[in-house]
This record gives structure tokens, sequence and C-alpha cells, in this order.
């Protein structure tokens, strides 16, 4: 594309000559020059138009004219809206202010650290989107995040323009020592009969079929010999067996419960770095579930911390609600089902389980009595005077 405006011309006239002779007495810069029957083509600069107007004029030619398309024709012709210009001026800003502060922070080498805690510490030492540049002093950031992080042995910070590189090398840790060798014996953590044993270091006390009170010696690791003398080890095994819980769910038949109206909104915010503007009016509802997207501007395959982020709010209300006893049994069982995938052990099978329901006060109760088996076993440690 061309720089300057130029201009297409076509001469036509009787004193066509005179014309030519004219244009090169006044020095006007011609070119592409060809003459095609009575029709003098040429092209000339914008600023020259108005001067081979009046020549032209003086002669008695006809023109006819036309402009090349050109970066200053273009600029002309929209050199009176206003919205391009401040758009323009907008761009020009917006790229000298990314350029100056810190866009993307990446971390390198971690792998036990998360970046989430290390974008934390970085954010307690003034790092972090929107930070000025020339305002990091990186030296002492990466003497102050080593410190301030137990687990980074070393951390070095390098920039690129707005992109900030955060590279840490991470504590190796001596693998704990199992303490397989402190003398300890196996007790039974809970009232129980035997049903399985296996030992693997220490003498058992209690066979299968048997009943063990709390606190009763399952493996002894205590070993006396004819001789008298007596050695302590470390009693190792599984022992399992059978016993039983209770436990009880209670819930009124009368309460207050959140539900939903069926109305939704939309709300959308404006997110430039760490700063929210709303672009929505009134006040948000503390009382209502949402779900909140949000969509950063990407340019070049690099997410800019510039974005929408959109939250649907489902309105809910505080209803009084009065539950039927099928109703409300029915939700104290989920409690119960909840308890026996995430209270029992694992590895514990229910052999049994009873149900109760009573009713009293308002409130309905389930009252399980569990027979279960699993393991019983519970490591006590032997203190030598």
């Amino acid at each position: 594309m061309k720089m300057k405006r130029s201009m297409r011309i076509n001469a036509k006239g009787k004193q066509l000559n005179r014309f030519i002779n004219a244009i090169h007495q006044h020095r006007i810069d011609c070119r592409g020059q060809f003459c095609r029957g009575e029709v003098f083509y040429f092209d000339i600069y914008r600023r020259d138009l108005s001067e081979i107007r009046d020549i032209a004029k003086s002669c008695g030619i006809e023109l006819k004219t036309a402009e090349y398309d050109s970066l200053s024709a273009r600029l002309f012709r929209y050199r009176r809206r206003l919205g391009l210009l401040v758009g323009v001026l907008l761009a020009f800003t917006a790229a000298l202010y990314f350029s100056q502060v810190v866009v993307t922070i990446e971390i390198e080498g971690n792998s036990v650290v998360s970046d989430e805690v290390i974008l934390s510490a970085l954010e307690e030492l003034n790092i972090k989107a929107g930070t000025p540049v020339c305002k990091i002093n990186i030296p002492y950031c990466e003497n102050k995040l080593r410190l301030m992080i137990d687990d980074v042995a070393w951390a070095g910070i390098r920039h690129t323009g707005s992109r900030l590189v955060v590279q840490v090398t991470e504590v190796e840790h001596v693998p704990e020592m199992l303490l397989d060798r402190v003398p300890c014996n196996i007790v039974a953590s809970r009232n129980a009969e035997i049903s399985s044993v296996l030992v693997r270091s220490g003498q058992l006390k209690h066979i299968v079929g048997d009943y063990v009170p709390k606190g009763t010696i399952l493996i002894s690791g205590v070993d006396e010999t004819e001789n008298g003398r007596t050695f302590v080890h470390h009693a190792m095994g599984d022992i399992r067996g059978i016993y039983e819980e209770n436990v009880s769910f209670s819930a009124p038949f009368h309460a207050e419960e959140a539900l939903p109206t069926g109305r939704t909104d939309t709300q959308r915010t404006l997110r430039l770095f760490s700063l929210d503007i709303p672009l929505y009016f009134g006040k948000r509802n503390s009382s209502a579930a949402s779900e909140t997207e949000e969509k950063n501007a990407v340019i070049f395959g690099h997410e800019l911390p510039l974005g929408i982020k959109t939250r649907t709010v489902a309105e809910t209300t505080v209803t009084e609600k009065d539950y039927t006893e099928e109703e409300l049994t029915k939700k104290l069982m989920e409690r119960v089902y909840l308890y026996e995938n995430n209270f029992l052990g694992d590895g514990t099978k229910i052999l049994s389980r009873d149900i109760i329901t009573e009713t009293n006060d308002g409130a309905l109760t389930l009252r399980a009595a569990y027979r279960l088996e699993g393991s019983i076993c519970e490591q006590r440690d032997i203190f030598i005077k």
C-alpha cells in the first residue's frame, strides 16, 4: 500500500500539447505519462491537484481524476471519526501499559509445592498481574521466596517483557525411617470376637473364636526363653474380629430450608488483573446459589489478564417445610449410606445392619446397629527401664 496520496489523471482536449508543456514548466512531478488517442494519462501527488486544475482551466482541458488507495488517503477519510481515533489511542495506550507491567506469571521446576502456594507467596511480595516490572527487586524477592516456603531450596526470577518466569528447586527430603524396630505389642482396639489371625512377628496370645476386650494383648512383643532371659521386639500381624457398632441420626419433621424459586439471573463482570468491574446494576443476592465461568482474552496463544466473568445466579428462598415420615426416613437413610461409605474403615465388612425408627419431640431418629468384621489391631509401645 502506498504511503502518499496519489492521483490518476485523464486529460482530454484540443490543446493537449500546450497543457503538457505548461505542466513541465511548472515542474510538477508527473509519473506514468502516455497518450492514447486524444487522452493524456499521468499520475501526480494529491498536493499538486489544485495547480493541475488551474492549468487545465486555462488550456480548456477536461480532467477526470481518481485517487489511489493509500494509507494517507484512508487516514484522511477517517479523520472525523472520533471513535476510531479514540480506539487507536486506547490500543496504543494499552500496548504501552501492558509492556511495562507483569501480565503472566509462569512457574517452573515445582512438583511438591503447588502453583497456588508460590503465587500466594509472590502476592505477599507484591508480585502479581499488574505490578510494574521496574518496581520488582528481583534479588530480594528471590531470597525472600526461598525463606517463605520451606520446601523451596532455591528460587530464580526473570522477566521477558510482560512475562515473569519463576524457577524453583525443591528441597529433597530424606525418606522417613519407619519405626519397625521399636518394641511393641499388638492389642485389641475394641471389644471383639477374633475371626482370623495373621502373625508376622511375635507371639500369638489368642486364637480364632476368642472374645477379647479392648486393650487385650493379641500379639506379644515380649519373648522369654527357657533360661529366663527376656527379649523384646516389634510385634507385627493382622488380626480381624467381629464387633458391634451403634450410630444414630435425627432430623425434625418441621424445618426451614433454602429452596430454588426457578428464577435465574446472569451477572457479568469485567475482570482486569485482580479488579472486578460490575457490568450490571443492583446488588448480588447473598442467599442464592451460583455458578461462575471466566473467559480471558487470548492474543497469539497467550492469555491476557483481561476477560469477562459470568455468574449465573439461581435464586433461592428460605421456606418452611413439613416432612412426612416416609420422606424424612428417606433423607436419614442417605446419611446412613454416607456414613457407611466414608466412616467405616477400608476392608471393613458389614455382616448385618438393624435399623430402628423412633419418633419423639417432633423429630425422627434412626438407630442403626451394625455387626461388622474388620481389623482390631492397635500398636502399643513397650517401655523398658
